[in-house]
């Protein structure tokens, strides 16, 4: 099964992620790179996080069936 992804860049205080972390907010949305408004549970980005909280360009792969594979960070 081919993987598919997508680009989108991402500015979350870490403040601003204690909602997220706490279930407040159970999804992120998100404006794609190529416009597309992308929408994804939240618990994803717990393997992005830092002190400084989220901040960057990511990708975020999935299969054909939409299924979420990962979400990296893969620049500034």
């Amino acid at each position: 099964m081919a993987a598919h992804s997508i680009r989108f860049r991402l500015a979350i205080p870490a403040d601003d992620y204690l909602a997220y972390y706490k279930g407040q907010i159970r999804d992120v949305v998100v404006r794609a790179e190529d416009g597309r408004r992308i929408q994804f549970p939240a618990n994803a980005l717990q393997s992005v996080i830092s002190h400084q909280g989220i901040y960057g360009l990511f990708e975020l792969r999935f299969d054909a069936n939409h299924k979420l594979l990962g979400l990296y960070r893969i620049g500034d």
